[in-house]
């Protein structure tokens, strides 16, 4: 059974985090060639009876879906990650359970992923929104853009808001999840729940009763009963980093996890690549607004996280978006992927010119590293004014926040 690709969920809470602000972050563990884009899309009302198509499967549409921003694979509908209006953040790990996940083409965890940020308002009700597409459709079809081989995983989750968050882990339609309201918590490519579990699938118990995998002599243990041998032990190096910041975890403290590659935190390995990453800073007061970092592009090492704040009429950024193929795209013919196409926004293109230089001309590459961080950090420090300040933020000075950060980015390295 092939292994899930190592990605790596952050959260942690006052009294861990600074300034009473909920602080998430996610590196995405991909194949090693895969381009992710950022992309957003607005709140919208849709007819009565409509549908939405979204990576191998069409469902009933909702009447309203909320504005969200996700980082996500270019050739598939959902996203590895992202965030909705409302201060909802939702990302997905691919696991290995010991049941083994289905290829007949279903929903995607990550179509799970924003399907659950466009119709939660908080993070309960996206966790609500997952397992009941879960039970309805069900979870399969190929994780990967490749004709030769189905890729199968199951699914877990960091579901976030304001207030709490949620690690939900699946095994085809069976679920169990656990809210979280302080401290700091990781997951990555393994199973995590053990003991404590507020909510689960009405039938769980009963069904892993029923396969002989438990029985009532002893505490129900998630993990020990739905992963391979030992695959459930801790894996999150990168907890322990944030812990011994001692009630300083902060957007910067998110970020320097996410770049750490000693402790494996981020993947640069033969078969995959950290191909994009999150930071998002949501504060506990509702009068300030959440912040999401985005980098766009692979190995936050050598990346630049770039902030978005919703606001109405944001400004959409092409550069950052992969070209669309539509009804010819290699991903929606059947047989599928079949051929590869180019999928790389201009950003991407930048970024390659970028780590190139980084990787053989040391004196250049250090010195376009240290301007792009310094970049970086004026970002970081405008977003901490804005949230230390007392009067509302005007969306007028935002709504080119993204755009211009990608906009300057891209200067540089020109």
């Amino acid at each position: 059974m092939a292994a899930a690709p190592p990605s790596y969920c952050f959260v942690a809470f006052p009294p861990c985090s600074k300034d009473g602000l909920v602080v998430f972050g996610k590196n995405s563990a991909r194949p090693r060639d895969e381009v992710q884009e950022v992309v957003y899309f607005a709140a919208a009302d849709h007819e009565p009876g409509s549908k939405v198509e979204c990576t191998y499967i069409e469902i009933e549409q909702v009447p309203k879906t909320h504005a969200v921003v996700l980082s996500r694979p270019s050739w598939l509908w959902g996203a590895e990650m992202g965030a909705n209006e409302h201060g909802v953040c939702v990302a997905n790990e691919a696991v290995v359970t010991r049941e083994p996940a289905s290829e007949s083409e279903a929903l995607l965890g990550m179509d799970l992923v924003r399907l659950g940020l466009e119709r939660g308002a908080t993070a309960k009700e996206a966790l609500d929104v997952i397992v009941a597409l879960l039970e309805e459709h069900g979870q399969g079809g190929n994780y990967y853009e490749d004709g030769s081989s189905c890729h199968t995983f199951q699914s877990a989750f960091l579901i976030v808001d304001r207030n709490e968050a949620w690690i939900l882990e699946t095994s085809g339609k069976y679920w169990a999840a656990e809210k979280i309201t302080e401290g700091v918590k990781c997951i990555c490519n393994q199973l995590s729940l053990t003991t404590k579990i507020d909510a689960e699938h009405p039938e769980l118990r009963n069904y892993v009763k029923s396969q002989g995998w438990w029985n009532e002599d002893s505490d129900f243990n998630f993990s020990e009963v739905f992963s391979l041998d030992d695959d459930h032990i801790a894996c999150c190096s990168g907890r322990e980093s944030l812990e011994k910041q001692g009630g300083d975890v902060s957007a910067q403290a998110m970020i320097d996890v996410l770049r750490d590659k000693d402790s494996g935190v981020c993947v640069d390995s033969e078969s995959f690549l950290t191909t994009a990453s999150i930071v998002s800073v949501l504060p506990q007061d509702p009068s300030f607004p959440c912040i999401h970092y985005f980098t766009g592009t692979p190995d936050p090492s050598r990346s630049i996280f770039k902030p978005f704040i919703f606001v109405d009429d944001v400004k959409l950024v092409p550069k950052v978006q992969s070209p669309s193929f539509g009804n010819d795209d290699p991903a929606k013919k059947i047989p599928r992927f079949q051929e590869k196409p180019d999928r790389r926004h201009e950003l991407y293109k930048a970024h390659e010119w970028a780590r190139s230089l980084l990787e053989n001309d040391q004196d250049k590459g250090q010195k376009l590293m240290r301007i792009m961080l310094d970049l970086e950090k004026q970002g970081l420090e405008a977003m901490e004014d804005i949230l230390s300040r007392t009067e509302i933020l005007d969306p007028a000075e935002v709504v080119d926040l993204f755009y211009d950060c990608v906009d300057t980015e891209l200067k540089f390295f020109k």
